[in-house]
């Protein structure tokens, strides 16, 4: 038995699961001898989220642990292919087995959405080598790889459901196709994603969407088929809520709910776009439309208002703060001189310990501290402290006698000071967005 298997932290994955896999991917083919699945699986992403993963590191940790004395070449020779497969699919069984139905707390969304998913992504920056597999940018003086990191992430249920890595030239628009959505669904995304006939699809599958209005989209009058002036209606009746077309062919119909914002508020969306923007100026109907928020959505109950959709939609907040995280305090973005397949695995690994980390500990941590002294757990100070104290503190939060005084310790490090200013329930993210 490994003193820090996975299975003795999160109850996830027995030894057993874990050799079944590893066969059913072909990363074992036979009985192993130095390194077992178990062992390379576990201290590589529990490496994996202090930087970089060296196979001498590797070694050397299984070496000082008296777990087994296999070289470094030894590591190398398990990172291929089928290691790739063997943590796709542990990662995947995890995901499976975390899905729950959670309820989200204070609000009555249970009662209208089955689950709520949010979709994003980030860029992460790679080794030159692997350009011509991940582009990037490339001009006359520099070349830069990057790969483009999507997620989507179900709300209610408090878990990601995927990850995928995916190249930096598929952008948002390519991938908008690629999320499973079953009925009951609620799908909340930027207007990067904004596309009709995906939204569409959505629908017919019986999940509804949220997006952010994407500037230029052609409106058209559901009865005379003329040309909707957005920017006219709005200036005319300050708030909107009306179902128009869209589309080439005019038949799809889609719910536009905008309402104004504060003076500040659109004067800071207008200088952010002014300063973001790369080529030419930006248009003066669209420095007018700042003013407003709004939202496309397929919702078509009529209770559902445009306070509702704010609400909703400055949700997404979540996993903007996920992914900042990962990339502040779980070196997600720490890549060193990698093949294709170390990066892979390297990165699958990070997701494994993520998908565990959020959603076996600090889920169920959030709650219990918020239970006991009315504190709310950061995101943020959580995952920083776990990176540098992972040994120490995991094996008293889950060893009953322990878990006290892991409760009292975090609680003690990782909660939000307080303070008079709002923070990310209150939807000031969303308000200082721009529309483009």
């Amino acid at each position: 038995m490994l003193p820090l298997a996975l299975h003795d932290f999160y109850s996830e994955l027995t030894e057993e699961e874990i050799l079944k896999i590893a066969r059913q991917t072909g990363f074992t083919k036979r009985i192993e001898k130095k390194i077992t699945a178990s062992e390379y699986l576990v201290y590589f992403c529990k490496e994996s989220i202090k930087g970089t993963v060296s196979y001498n590191d590797l070694a050397a940790k299984l070496s000082c642990a008296q777990v087994c004395h296999a070289s470094r070449q030894a590591f190398y020779y398990r990172t291929t292919q089928e290691a790739v497969m063997f943590f796709e699919q542990i990662l995947a069984t995890i995901m499976k087995k975390k899905y729950q139905d959670h309820d989200l707390t204070k609000t009555n969304i249970k009662e209208n959405f089955r689950r709520i998913l949010i979709q994003d992504s980030t860029i992460i920056r790679l080794p030159q080598k692997l350009y011509e597999i991940f582009s990037g940018v490339k001009n006359a003086k520099s070349v830069v790889c990057n790969a483009r990191i999507q997620g989507v992430y179900d709300l209610l249920a408090g878990e990601f459901i995927s990850f995928s890595i995916d190249s930096y030239s598929d952008n948002d628009l390519k991938v908008a196709e690629n999320i499973d959505v079953t009925k009951g669904d609620l799908v909340l995304r930027d207007r990067g994603y904004f596309i009709i006939s995906t939204i569409e699809n959505m629908k017919k599958k019986g999940a509804d969407s949220i997006i952010r209005y994407k500037h230029k989209i052609n409106l058209y009058d559901p009865i005379s088929h003329k040309e909707f002036n957005l920017l006219k209606m709005l200036k005319q009746f300050d708030s909107l809520d009306v179902t128009l077309l869209c589309g080439e062919n005019k038949n799809t119909k889609l719910r536009i709910i905008a309402a104004p914002v504060p003076d500040e508020i659109a004067n800071l969306r207008r200088m952010k776009a002014k300063n973001e923007r790369k080529t030419g100026k930006c248009s003066k109907e669209l420095l007018q439309l700042m003013a407003w928020n709004i939202y496309v959505t397929t919702i078509e109950n009529e209770d559902f208002n445009f306070q509702q959709a704010n609400v909703l939609y400055a949700l997404r907040w979540r996993i903007e703060s996920i992914f900042k995280t990962w990339k502040s305090n779980l070196s997600f973005d720490k890549i060193h001189n990698v093949s294709e397949v170390q990066l892979r695995v390297l990165l699958n690994a990070r997701f494994i310990m993520i998908t565990l980390l959020y959603q076996s500990v600090f889920n169920p941590l959030e709650k219990l501290i918020l239970a006991k002294t009315n504190k709310q757990l950061s995101l943020m100070k959580f995952m920083r402290f776990i990176s540098k104290n992972y040994d120490q503190f995991i094996p008293k939060f889950y060893c009953s006698n322990n878990r006290d005084e892991a409760i009292e310790i975090a609680q003690r490090y990782c909660t939000f000071d307080k303070r008079k200013r709002k923070r990310f329930g209150d939807g000031f993210y969303l308000q200082t967005n721009t529309v483009t």
